[in-house]
């Protein structure tokens, strides 16, 4: 998984002041959980924008006056007028604990039922999965080539042995319905699945949203 390097300093105040003079300067204070004790450290808020606002997932390497922290996103919160950062909370990464982490789904391939009029509605954009470091992927790939009017991929048929999935193995990650201009004709769908690629089904999936 690609990783971001957030640079910052510890902290040695904590209070309600400390805190304000903090996001007065445009800097975020946060907490780095996991290790054999918290640690409060700050950052410049500008430099959370490529972790943040993205909807890709990425790893943190947090580095606080030449320590260097593997860490992972746990919460946010942001100012309900102004949207902007108020507290970020990190969990510190371990090669040998597994971690929980919310990772985007891509669709792959071109749906038959699509092409013959269905509507491709994409339930999950992102999963939550727990797995070890290293095996935390940048995407879940879903291929939607077969599937057709009336059809759907859950859970289940995207499992991996590199990760679990939390979620019940039923739940639905994308679906065709049917609708008024639909056509249901197998044969013609035969023919014609692979012959368009992952852009085509990412551009259908952008469409029928």
């Amino acid at each position: 998984m690609q990783s971001i390097t957030i640079n910052g300093s510890k902290r040695e105040s904590v209070g309600k002041v400390a805190t304000k003079a903090l996001r007065n300067a445009e800097m975020v204070p946060c907490v780095l959980y996991g290790g054999e004790a918290p640690i409060h450290f700050s950052a410049e808020e500008k430099s959370f924008k490529n972790l943040v606002y993205t909807p890709n997932a990425h790893t943190v390497v947090i580095e606080l006056g030449g320590e260097k922290y593997e860490a992972v996103l746990q919460d946010i919160q942001f100012h309900p007028v102004t949207d902007r950062i108020l507290h970020i909370d990190f969990y510190q990464l371990f090669e040998d604990k597994p971690v929980t982490m919310q990772i985007p789904v891509r669709l792959q391939g071109s749906s038959p039922g699509v092409r013959n009029g269905g509507r491709l509605m994409f339930r999950k954009r992102k999963l939550t999965i727990k797995a070890l470091p290293a095996n935390l992927p940048d995407v879940i790939n879903v291929d939607i080539s077969k599937l057709r009017i009336g059809g759907n991929i859950s859970v289940i048929n995207v499992l991996s042995d590199d990760y679990t999935f939390l979620h019940p193995d039923n739940t639905t990650i994308v679906q065709v319905k049917t609708s008024r201009t639909a056509v249901d004709d197998e044969d013609e769908e035969e023919t014609e699945e692979g012959a368009e690629g992952a852009e085509g089904g990412e551009a259908e999936a952008a469409a029928a949203e």
